[in-house]
């Protein structure tokens, strides 16, 4: 039986709301092993003297729970 654990993480990018999910990603992906999905739920942001400077996406990431066990004594 596999369970998944999901998380919050918010991604920015000063290009666009597409970069910014990437962003997200390729950080958690630097502590995490075998993300295997992603929901964007909110996209905002930053504005200054009319225009956007920087954009934020609120993503939740899924990823399998690794079990402990002998063949990962290290978890």
């Amino acid at each position: 039986m596999t369970v998944v654990k999901v998380i919050e993480v918010v991604g920015e990018s000063q290009k666009n709301w597409t970069d910014a999910v990437q962003n997200a990603v390729r950080e958690a992906c630097q502590t995490l092993r075998g993300i295997t999905g992603v929901e964007i739920y909110n996209l905002t942001a930053n504005v200054q003297n009319g225009q956007i400077v920087e954009y934020k996406a609120n993503v939740k990431l899924a990823f399998p729970v690794e079990h402990r066990g002998p063949e990962n004594p290290g978890l």
